[in-house]
């Protein structure tokens, strides 16, 4: 067999099996947007129906009127904002630090740093709610936002891995210029760590914009919810109008995907140049 023939039916196998993967991933969410347009008697019709039969969009407008949506959505984008910038200011600083920088108790600290990530968060569950609410910081959004000001393990170790791969000759040739550690970090080696910044940042904003256990310890008051709490509520008062709760999941769901969406190749380039495959 020819190389080339070879490679076609290598490439042809390969994305056929992605493709037969992707199905079963997409087929969930196809059946959430399905659903949230279903008039009731269609949802429990047996065999189901994919095609709402008709379009109702008024489970978006009604789910809407049962809870406070934008209250939620706007508390929701707060602290995903506050605690996205939060992590993408101190990750890069810390991960440049342990990468670049030569200092006493260097290889100590990153050590500690990788320790953290195998301690379950359970575990500091209960300690870290004591200390939140010593500084009466407990009923208010701070607990969800300060914290990522003060760096996240599994960034660091990301951004870390990124910054190793970049040659020391361009640090080296800067301080030749004259250019301060702070001077070299900020124009040279940031910008150059622009995509796995942005993958950072993406997993950190999935992850806070889907957090359901920060919110449900520390936001005590309902005009601070966020959407996952919004969620939890509106599925204990309207448990079985599966329609509205499928639109309510929807809305909640299509912001990640069309971050996702648009950003998905710096994000595997963010990935992939780190050395995390």
């Amino acid at each position: 067999m020819q190389p080339v023939v070879k490679k076609r039916i290598q490439f042809t196998l390969a994305h056929l099996i992605l493709i037969l993967a992707s199905i079963f991933f997409i087929i969930p969410f196809i059946w959430l947007v399905s659903t949230s347009l279903k008039p009731i008697t269609q949802i429990y019709s047996f065999p189901p129906e994919w095609i709402p039969k008709p379009f109702r969009f008024q489970n978006y407008i009604e789910a809407m009127s049962y809870i406070p949506f934008f209250t939620y959505l706007k508390n929701t984008v707060v602290i995903t904002i506050f605690s996205t910038i939060g992590i993408i200011i101190s990750c890069p600083l810390v991960a440049y630090s342990f990468a670049k920088l030569r200092w006493k108790g260097r290889n100590v600290f990153f050590i500690i740093t990788i320790a953290v990530m195998m301690i379950p968060g359970q575990v500091t569950m209960i300690p870290l709610f004591l200390l939140f609410n010593k500084m009466g910081w407990v009923g208010t959004p701070l607990p969800l936002i300060v914290p990522a000001f003060f760096g996240a393990p599994f960034y660091i170790f990301l951004l870390r891995q990124f910054f190793l791969g970049l040659p020391d000759t361009l640090r080296d040739s800067a301080k030749i210029d004259g250019a301060s550690e702070l001077r070299i970090y900020l124009q040279i080696m940031l910008p150059l760590a622009k995509p796995a910044l942005l993958a950072v940042g993406l997993f950190q904003f999935m992850g806070s914009w889907t957090d359901f256990l920060g919110p449900l310890l520390y936001l005590t008051d309902e005009t601070q919810y966020t959407l996952s709490l919004g969620l939890q509520q509106f599925q204990n008062q309207m448990g079985t109008e599966w329609g509205m709760m499928m639109a309510v999941s929807t809305m909640m769901t299509l912001p990640i995907i069309v971050m996702f969406f648009f950003m998905q190749k710096t994000f595997i380039q963010g990935i992939t140049f780190s050395g995390i495959k």
